[in-house]
């Protein structure tokens, strides 16, 4: 008694500390916090109560989720308020000791199979074509967007990040163009429609090799653009790609299989060809998720098998793979946008959102599958802003061991080993 009582005091210095109004109702109807809250959560057990006093706010998502803990209020005010509540840098939670590091790589070789990462990626991108089309933009790109200009609408921006990528390529007409994880084919159709591209997407989701399949038949790309229900492991090329680009997939391939990812990578890419890999990276050297609890929510609700290694551990699989980084560039905060404009579009659709998903997965499970992709956008973009997570663009070429070959004596590859071209004024693409 003597605990809980104090844990309550502690709860309420928090509360009255935060930037937002927000008000606790406890199971004994007990409110604390503020009078005029613009966020309320009615807890319905203990639980809930003493992950909110130990700042432990992955654990309050759970009870959200699976209706313990009633919410009242945005999600914007929301995170503003979990920002003030996490007791600590959840982006610093390490564990060093040796057997935490040997039972993480145990665990991320188990769950990281061919069979598992089918499942895991079902589970996530499967869940309903429907659900996402109402809160991406019309392409769905499902990937952090680029405001190169701040006045950009978020399809507009995502539209910028298709082309910041293919000018990071060098794409052009008749190339080989290799896309792993291609969603639903965003990207593909870009590089194919605009820079001319012979272009194979690969995906494990059959709701997104449905649709691709669908457009790919609809925009008349038969013959230029091609798209296969395979795992890159399993993946075979006739001859090597000019270019790659694997954007928003590594996440999901595990810390203890990066290199065999990155070597899949080098077999798949021609010498002096180059890579772009556009993925989530940690905010911290030794973590594979964020603490607080809110690595374990994404694990379970979100993304099962999903891991994040920090840029640092990342260069060091690729260089190993026989892949020199030329380029390596950190949106963090586009991301955070691009998250706050999903997390708003779903906000606006919520009411659609709910039937689509209880159509899909019966009442129950679709209310929790409401309010844990509630909870997952807006607090990703809580953690792009705050730096607990960060995305990068990495670079990187297949050296061709000639010297002589490239814009450059020792280039050995197609980057020209500067940076203009890429913003450079558009040039006549193919349409």
């Amino acid at each position: 008694m003597g605990a809980m009582k104090h844990l309550l005091h502690t709860l309420q210095a928090r509360l009255a500390a935060l930037p937002v109004r927000l008000a606790v109702e406890l199971p004994t109807g007990l409110q604390l916090g503020a009078d005029h809250p613009v966020v309320t959560l009615r807890c319905r057990d203990r639980t809930s109560v003493v992950a909110l006093a130990t700042g432990e706010i992955g654990n309050v998502g759970v009870g959200i989720v699976e209706g313990r803990v009633a919410l009242e209020g945005s999600m914007r005010d929301l995170m503003a308020a979990a920002a003030g509540l996490v007791a600590r840098d959840p982006a610093h939670e390490q564990q060093n000791r040796w057997w935490h590091r040997a039972l993480a790589r145990t665990r991320s070789m188990a769950a990281h199979t061919l069979g598992n990462d089918a499942r895991h990626v079902q589970f996530h991108y499967d869940l309903s074509d429907d659900f996402y089309a109402l809160w991406l933009d019309p392409r769905r790109v499902y990937s952090c967007a680029y405001f190169r200009d701040s006045a950009l609408t978020l399809a507009q921006a995502q539209e910028a990040k298709l082309d910041h990528i293919c000018r990071k390529l060098r794409l052009a007409p008749g190339e080989r163009f290799l896309d792993i994880g291609a969603g639903w084919g965003g990207l593909l159709l870009w590089a194919a429609e605009h820079y001319g591209v012979q272009a194979t997407g690969i995906t494990l989701s059959r709701n997104q090799y449905d649709h691709v399949q669908q457009l790919i038949a609809a925009r008349g790309l038969q013959g230029k653009v091609r798209m296969q229900l395979v795992d890159y492991r399993e993946l075979q090329a006739t001859q090597p790609f000019d270019k790659i680009a694997s954007i928003g997939m590594f996440e999901h391939v595990g810390r203890a299989r990066m290199g065999r990812y990155f070597n899949a990578v080098t077999r798949l890419l021609r010498p002096g060809g180059l890579l772009l890999n556009h993925g989530i990276t940690a905010g911290a050297v030794d973590n594979a998720q964020l603490g607080a609890g809110m690595g374990d929510f994404v694990e379970h609700y979100i993304f099962p098998g999903g891991e994040l290694l920090h840029v640092s551990a990342v260069l060091q699989d690729l260089a190993r793979s026989g892949l020199e980084m030329v380029d390596t560039e950190n949106l963090r905060p586009h991301y955070a946008r691009t998250l706050w404009a999903w997390s708003d579009a779903l906000e606006t659709q919520l009411p659609a959102a709910r039937e689509v998903l209880q159509a899909h997965a019966g009442d129950s499970q679709g209310e929790r599958a409401l309010r844990a992709y509630r909870l997952y956008l807006a607090g990703s973009a809580l953690g792009f802003e705050q730096g607990w997570l960060a995305l990068h663009q990495i670079l990187a070429t297949r050296p061709d061991g000639d010297v002589a070959s490239g814009a450059m004596r020792g280039a050995q590859s197609v980057y020209p080993f500067k940076r203009d071209y890429i913003y450079a004024p558009p040039h006549n693409t193919p349409t």
